[in-house]
């Protein structure tokens, strides 16, 4: 995958996959120059580092504490086993995965998903992302762990990825489809996934039933500078690009006390009151989607 090199107005260098449009450039230079307390601090507790949120109830009494600041460093812990355990949710709906299988991480942030992969299955995981900073440090990642040979992240557009017709027995994005087009996007995981593998997006998308995206929503996709799909979309895409659904899970309530939680923490960045409000009024959804190649 053959990438250019572009200078930001800020100075600052981000290379860029050579296929990808001006938008994914903007976003290639958006997660370059990203560096969220939020995804560094809570990655610091145990050296998985997301991208992504978190479901479960709060565990209270793990928040006990005497001093101010033994709260939030409990506070922080939970987050981050609630991302977590939103994780190894994702992992159950792959299937059966062996050792000798090769799995797909597309929009792979700095790869905590794609160790927790292979540390439960043995297997090789490759992750793409557009932001080399991002893909530097889930392979600095791999080789403090001694994964590297299992483990790699390249920059490559998840539209047009490196792989093999085929290569993968399983695939997913863990809240990244809302940077892409879905008919482009399912085109080249059905393309990537072998027949009967299995695909698995968790996604945040706007309610159908709303009729519009709301307020709130448009207020997410400011702040991230991206673009949330429906519900609808999603189903209609995969519908055309050989993907049939097997599980549709709506995780928005059990993503809920995550929000809740953060918005209590030093580590708020301004955009949890939109989360929280739009999934309370019912026009934004937190969804699992399972879905097999035919």
């Amino acid at each position: 995958m053959t990438s250019t090199e572009h200078t930001t107005v800020q100075g600052a260098t981000a290379f860029i996959p050579a296929q990808a449009s001006p938008y994914q450039g903007d976003i290639a230079r958006y997660w370059d120059q990203e560096a969220r307390p939020v995804n560094l601090r809570l990655g610091d507790v145990d050296g998985l580092y997301h991208h992504h949120y978190g479901i479960g109830d709060v565990d209270h009494a793990a928040l006990e504490g005497t001093a101010d600041g033994a709260c939030e460093k409990k506070l922080i812990a939970e987050l981050h086993r609630l991302e977590s355990a939103q994780a190894d949710f994702l992992l159950d709906h792959l299937g059966p995965i062996g050792r000798d299988d090769t799995l797909v991480d597309a929009g792979c942030g700095r790869g905590g998903s794609m160790v927790m992969a292979h540390q439960r299955f043995g297997c090789k995981v490759e992750g793409v992302t557009l932001s080399a900073k991002q893909a530097d440090f889930a392979n600095r990642r791999a080789r403090e762990l001694r994964i590297e040979d299992s483990v790699q992240a390249r920059v490559s557009n998840m539209l047009d990825t490196p792989f093999d017709a085929g290569q993968a027995a399983a695939s997913w994005n863990n809240e990244s489809t809302m940077y892409v087009d879905l008919h482009d996007l399912f085109a080249e995981h059905s393309r990537v996934l072998e027949v009967g593998g299995r695909y698995v997006t968790i996604t945040g998308c706007w309610n159908p039933r709303y009729g519009q995206p709301s307020k709130w929503v448009s207020q997410i996709n400011a702040h991230f500078e991206c673009n949330i799909h429906s519900r609808r979309e999603y189903l209609r895409a995969m519908a055309d690009n050989r993907l049939v659904p097997q599980a549709v899970v709506d995780l928005t309530a059990a993503t809920l006390p995550y929000w809740e939680l953060r918005a209590t923490s030093s580590l708020v960045t301004g955009i949890e009151e939109a989360f929280i409000n739009s999934y309370k009024d019912g026009s934004f959804q937190y969804v699992l989607i399972a879905a097999d190649r035919v």
